[in-house]
């Protein structure tokens, strides 16, 4: 098999779960398959040297939301009328708490409680991913984890639980 090959069966296998956590990361479908495709674009280029794939593809993830989230120019904003969509399931009501929620967050604050409690990493692997002691990521979800609180109000704990 070759090293395209391998590539390609990595990205269709994972396709799925780096969309979800661009989502989460973003709050919006379409800087999300954006995201999924610059972090795609990244590996590629540097396939033949990754070692752990899927660690590799995390990392370039958020570090590449939050260098787009530090630049000056980053502005983009939807526009006031919706395509349609197909229905999902799920409560919509709590997806778009949480999405709003998530959004009044800075972006490593986001990444951080993305990372941990929707893609079920450990506090070494979230430090690891964003070249951040294990403290300073402990530190900085306890403290996202309040502010999630303060803007959710009373719903927070059914939304943080799930």
């Amino acid at each position: 098999m070759s090293a395209t090959d391998d590539f390609e069966e990595f990205a269709r296998a994972r396709i799925s779960q780096l969309y979800r956590t661009a989502w989460l990361l973003t709050g919006d479908r379409h800087h999300a398959e954006d995201l999924v495709q610059e972090t795609l674009a990244k590996m590629v280029a540097a396939w033949q040297r990754i070692e752990n794939p899927v660690a590799y593809a995390r990392t370039a993830m958020v570090r590449t939301f939050v260098s787009q989230r530090r630049r000056k120019s980053w502005s983009e904003r939807p526009t006031g009328e919706l395509p349609e969509v197909a229905e999902r399931s799920g409560d919509p009501e709590l997806r778009l708490a949480l999405q709003s929620a998530l959004g009044e967050l800075e972006p490593l604050d986001r990444a951080v409680l993305v990372l941990r409690f929707f893609e079920d990493r450990s506090v070494e692997q979230v430090a690891f991913d964003l070249g951040k002691k294990t403290s300073a990521i402990t530190t900085r979800t306890a403290r996202a984890l309040e502010r999630l609180r303060a803007v959710l109000g009373e719903g927070a704990d059914q939304l943080i639980a799930l």
